[in-house]
């Protein structure tokens, strides 16, 4: 068998067993198996009660029942589905990229693969699509039908053609994230997961909505990045454009000391975009293009399972 298949049917697997790790109880749909807030028949114990008239005689207590003088039934929590949002940034910034693949590429194979483990466990997904405003709206969908549906209309919202910029160059104006997490919390009310794919190539304001999202969802938040934001080569006189203003700045990269601050003022606001993220309760996967997505995102459910572990961990005196 040839390598490449050999590697593609070993992802398929992977994927096929893979679960997203959900800190909360977010399960409200039926027909999932996420743990839900919801009382009823299912595996998780969650509490005694009295028995009733009408109750199931298979739920009773029988232990507890043994040392009172009346019967008592286990309640227990059943297992449902729950809603997943992508908060997908489709603005300019994302065209970029000087590794294996453009920053968009790699947040579209993110967001196909999270959508397929989600949706693989019963669960419905959707997607806000926006730069400097919420451009699309996709109500969560179950099915695979449904999945490859939401990420052709990703696809073609991200290639510039559905969403042009005024002077018709693809993707008009900046990215304004605070607005988009202002919107996504006033449209999403139940709570769910979210998780927001975006580079944070964005003005300030967003850490407020980003912290007030998080305390009714679980927020992922999904960094898009490249190496070459964080340090540039020594490659002569460049010009370099911001792909969202068209602003165009020529810079000599021969020069030591101004690849030095460049490299430290890239890693000033790394460590300042991270310190905003933890501080607003977000859970944090960085993503580089220069790797692929499956990978990366392993890497994160693992991470994501140890803390989960922990949190459900017994506590000993």
């Amino acid at each position: 068998m040839p390598p490449s298949i050999a590697s593609g049917i070993a992802i398929d697997d992977l994927l096929r067993r893979a679960r997203w790790p959900v800190l909360r109880r977010l399960g409200f749909h039926p027909g999932g198996d996420e743990r839900s807030s919801f009382r009823g028949t299912g595996l998780e114990y969650s509490d005694v009660r009295e028995y009733q008239a009408g109750d199931d005689p298979r739920t009773i207590e029988w232990n507890i029942t043994a040392r009172s003088d009346r019967p008592y039934v286990r309640e227990s929590l059943p297992d449902r589905g729950l809603g997943a949002w992508l908060l997908i940034d489709v603005s300019r910034s994302l065209d970029w990229g000087t590794a294996r693949c453009l920053k968009r590429q790699l947040a579209i194979e993110f967001s196909a693969v999270v959508g397929q483990i989600l949706i693989g466990r019963g669960n419905r997904v959707g997607a806000l699509l926006f730069d400097e405003r919420v451009r699309s709206i996709i109500p969560p969908s179950a099915g695979r039908t449904a999945l490859l549906q939401l990420i052709a209309r990703i696809e073609r919202a991200t290639d510039g053609s559905q969403f042009p910029s005024p002077s018709g160059g693809g993707q008009g104006g900046g990215t304004d994230l605070g607005r988009a997490l202002t919107e996504a919390g006033r449209l999403i009310r139940r709570p769910s997961l979210m998780v927001v794919l975006t580079d944070f190539m964005t003005p300030g304001g967003w850490q407020q909505p980003l912290g007030a999202l998080a305390l009714r969802h679980e927020v992922v938040a999904a960094w898009v990045t490249d190496p070459r934001e964080h340090e540039i080569p020594d490659v002569g006189v460049v010009t370099f454009e911001d792909p969202e203003s068209g602003r165009q700045i020529q810079v000599d990269t021969g020069s030591a000391p101004l690849r030095a601050r460049f490299q430290d003022a890239a890693n000033a606001q790394r460590a300042t975009i991270r310190a905003d993220l933890l501080a607003a309760r977000t859970a944090v996967a960085e993503l580089s293009t220069t790797a692929e997505a499956v990978p990366q995102l392993v890497a994160f459910i693992k991470q994501r399972e140890a803390q989960r572990g922990r949190r459900l961990a017994p506590v000993t005196a």
